[in-house]
């Protein structure tokens, strides 16, 4: 059982170039990857996603690439060349055309606005390629083994409350027959009670008694809900992604034991019915997290 939290995050210094990866996922229906690639490794996002499918079937992954110059340099004087020359241009027919006399030297124009430019130097990611997929792969084993380490957590703590609901459902099994007597001789006061001295054929009476207690009988419902505690153990022992299959359980496990609740009409029953409802709700909080 996997976790669908999880943080994975690796580093490095590569030609004066600090390479970052990290990871990051939280719970999601389904599998959504949202990248955030410099703009030299956008053409291989795709095959950063396949990369990250292979390890994760479910969960909001965030993939980030980072990439910095460490050197003292991380910015640059950039010439525009064609900005000068028309400067240049233009300061001479000015020149002209006011019939003013003046040096028009290389210090006025380097002056002049947007001759020089400061740039930040780009980190080109082409070369860094095979470093950043190992990074990624690194990342994503730690991303994996905090996940696996989640997850058992989640199953350990599910396997408690499991553990709990079969303590509620042998209780309720052993109150059940009981019940259902205790029922039937109420009904049956209640009848001799409402007819008093016109009695009706005691045959058809206890017949009409018996068929109202049997709709009272919660066998069937107690024998489904333990097969389904019996498939929820199971599954939560499979690898792969079995999060989906588990909510499902559950809402089977929430009906058996909503119906169970109604039916018995005991107080007894109800008591060990809430206890397992309150474990029930616990265990879905837990299973919106499993992969």
């Amino acid at each position: 059982m996997k976790s669908m939290t999880g943080f994975g995050k690796r580093e490095t210094e590569w030609k004066g170039t600090a390479v970052g990866v990290e990871l990051r996922s939280v719970n999601h229906r389904f599998c959504e990857i949202v990248s955030r690639l410099p703009r030299s490794l956008v053409g291989l996002e795709e095959n950063f996603k396949q990369l990250i499918h292979q390890r994760c079937e479910r969960g909001r992954i965030e993939f980030t690439v980072s990439m910095t110059h460490t050197g003292n340099r991380q910015k640059s004087l950039v010439l525009d060349r064609s900005a000068a020359r028309d400067y240049h241009r233009l300061l001479k027919e000015l020149q002209r055309e006011l019939g003013v006399n003046g040096p028009i030297d290389v210090g006025l124009i380097a002056g002049l606005r947007d001759v020089f430019t400061v740039a930040e130097r780009s980190v080109e990611g082409c070369d860094a390629q095979g470093v950043v997929f190992r990074l990624t792969k690194g990342a994503l084993a730690d991303l994996d083994k905090m996940r696996i380490r989640e997850g058992k957590a989640l199953s350990e703590d599910m396997g408690k409350r499991l553990q709990n609901i079969r303590f509620a459902l042998k209780a309720i099994t052993r109150r059940a027959p009981f019940s259902i007597q205790e029922h039937f001789e109420r009904m049956q006061k209640r009848v001799k009670k409402l007819l008093g001295d016109n009695p009706l054929n005691p045959d058809r009476l206890n017949q009409e008694l018996a068929t109202y207690a049997d709709r009272c009988d919660i066998t069937e419902e107690l024998t489904r809900l333990d097969s389904h505690l019996a498939q929820f153990h199971e599954s939560s022992k499979t690898k792969g992604a079995i999060g989906r299959r588990l909510d499902f359980l559950l809402q089977e496990m929430g009906r058996e034991i909503n119906t169970i609740g109604s039916k018995a009409n005991d107080a007894q029953i109800a008591l060990h019915v809430v206890d397992v409802k309150s474990e029930l709700e616990k265990i879905r909080e837990q299973v919106q997290n499993v992969e």
